[in-house]
């Protein structure tokens, strides 16, 4: 771990920003240290699949990287899309293309291959870099290609050695550094730009902050594509953390990494803490681990409760400091836009926070809550949730019109719909577009979601979607994952509408009972709630819904 002046001396430095992080650390830390830890997944130019990686490692695979990029042609803000199923492929991509001054454009691997496809298409992509696995899909048969196609086995040791002159490249604050895509609820992925400026702002932050407890040793089973999982290396890195990267993000891998790895610190979306609390958890060895990090969606308080009884932290007193049991929980809403977690909420072990509870923002973040108008609204009132952050995308990638339709007000729309209380602390109820307007009022989907799973141990997880009418109302339809070997015998429909109603919110209409249909998620494990209406519209046509 860096020491606190280091690191505050880091934080001071107006030039470093995330272009320029990875040199910052080599002048920082021993290149013989071990700094990063993989799955062993990802094939190096020399043949090796390092499982763990020295700081002078990792500097020889991005120099060979970046070399190699050189040589194909790549020059400074030439944006080059990069797909693989590794973790470590798109670190290694990232700082060899940003350490060129060229644009890494992370596409998420679980995209279907025609979005990625015509995804890499519209930002102009000047190449593709694959696994074997996604470069034919990403290939297609369209005559408007790429420059060129390149897998791990195309890069060669003698790569290092075809580096521009004046390597690394030196950035300027509104350089892109990075294009990372939206989750794609809504539609086709929107590409969200960072700069070497907003993209390191929260790292910057946190670097002049002391490290809170639990960030020690960091497991981060965080999608490798997505910003925040570049995010938790960098701050990692400049910070002196060991960090293990996970390719397989599932709930058995998860845990087999944290026995394995013996982890302070997990960070992951709010899909994979859910996953993670439906285990037996009394079976697993989380004895190392004081902080779960959440990204992304707001987590349940049910999911979190869950992770909370297990791992230990300590506890000052006056009779000195003593480990007792239970973790610690930093849950934060955020989104590829808005370039980390804006808001914090630190759950407690035992210690309840209310319902759907976001907290407050960070001190380099303003938030507000918005009328339709882009007025802001008074406490309690439910609006559009608006927010200032130097951190915040410059805009979308060669889509000038949604960039400025994002703004109102003066504020960056997230897409949220949220109340504050008195005291300035956030409650978040819905997305925009999975709110449904029944004929009996307005069901905000998460907090029904957040409230059932409070009050109905049995359940798993639980989803609540719209279904249309001709008239231009809704039904509200709940889909539910009821734990094994529970909830025998009951009647759900009438439970779950008795609890809505005791919080004056509207009924549903069709309680359903996952089956062998798999939920929709996009790539960063959010349901796709427009393609599960979708999904059940077809179902009920072809008469295949109870």
């Amino acid at each position: 771990m860096l020491s606190g002046a280091i690191r505050a001396r880091l934080a001071d430095d107006d030039a470093l920003g995330a272009g320029t992080f990875f040199a910052a650390v080599r002048d920082v830390r021993p290149g013989t240290e071990q700094v990063l830890w993989t799955d062993g997944d990802f094939p190096a130019p020399d043949g090796e699949r390092d499982t763990v990686l020295t700081l002078d490692r990792l500097a020889e695979l991005v120099e060979t990287y970046a070399g190699f990029y050189h040589a194909r042609g790549v020059r400074p803000r030439d944006p080059v899309a990069v797909c693989t199923g590794s973790a470590l492929g798109y670190v290694l991509n990232f700082l060899a293309l940003s350490t060129l001054g060229a644009v890494p454009a992370l596409v998420n691997a679980d995209l279907p291959a025609a979005v990625a496809r015509n995804y890499a298409q519209r930002i102009g992509a000047v190449g593709v870099f694959a696994d074997p696995a996604h470069l034919a899909a990403l290939r297609g048969e369209d005559s408007a290609e790429p420059v060129f196609f390149a897998t791990a086995s195309d890069v060669r040791p003698e790569d290092r050695g075809r580096l521009p002159s004046g390597y690394p490249y030196r950035h300027h604050g509104n350089d892109p550094v990075l294009i990372t895509h939206s989750s794609g609820t809504t539609g086709v992925p929107k590409a969200v730009t960072a700069s070497h400026r907003s993209f390191f702002a929260a790292t910057r932050y946190r670097l002049s902050l002391p490290l809170p407890q639990g960030f020690e040793r960091v497991l981060s089973a965080l999608p490798g594509s997505h910003n925040s999982a570049i995010t938790v290396v960098m701050q990692s890195l400049l910070s002196g953390l060991p960090v293990r990267i996970l390719s397989d993000r599932g709930g058995d891998a998860v845990l087999a990494a944290v026995a394995e790895f013996r982890p302070t610190m997990v960070a992951a979306f709010a899909g994979t803490h859910a996953e993670l609390a439906s285990r037996d958890l009394g079976r697993a060895d989380l004895s190392t681990v004081t902080l779960w990090y959440n990204s992304g969606d707001a987590a349940h308080r049910a999911h979190i409760r869950a992770l909370t009884a297990h791992g230990r932290h300590t506890e000052v007193s006056s009779e000195g400091r003593a480990t007792v049991p239970g973790s610690y929980f930093h849950d934060g809403l955020g989104s590829s836009e808005m370039g980390h977690s804006l808001f914090y909420n630190i759950h407690k072990p035992g210690a309840e926070k209310p319902l759907r509870c976001i907290g407050k923002p960070y001190g380099f973040v303003e938030a507000a809550v918005l009328s339709d108008e882009g007025e802001p609204l008074p406490a309690g009132r439910i609006g559009r949730l608006g927010v200032k952050s130097p951190s915040i995308t410059p805009g979308y990638w060669n889509d000038s019109l949604t960039t400025h339709r994002s703004w109102l007000g003066g504020y960056w729309l997230t897409g949220d719909l949220v109340y504050r209380d008195e005291t300035g602390v956030f409650y978040h109820v819905d997305r925009v577009t999975d709110t449904v307007l029944t004929r009996q009022g307005r069901l905000y989907s998460v907090w029904a979601e957040e409230l059932l799973l409070d009050a109905c141990p049995e359940l798993e997880d639980c989803t609540v979607f719209g279904m249309e009418n001709s008239d231009g109302s809704a039904d509200a339809w709940l889909l539910l994952k009821v734990r094994p070997g529970a909830g025998a015998g009951v009647d759900w429909e009438s439970r779950v509408n008795a609890l809505l109603a005791a919080q004056d919110m509207p009924p549903v209409a069709r309680v359903l009972t996952q089956g062998t249909q798999r939920i929709p998620l996009g790539p960063t494990g959010k349901v796709k709630k427009r393609q599960l209406r979708a999904l059940y519209q077809d179902l009920s046509r072809r008469g295949e819904v109870a």
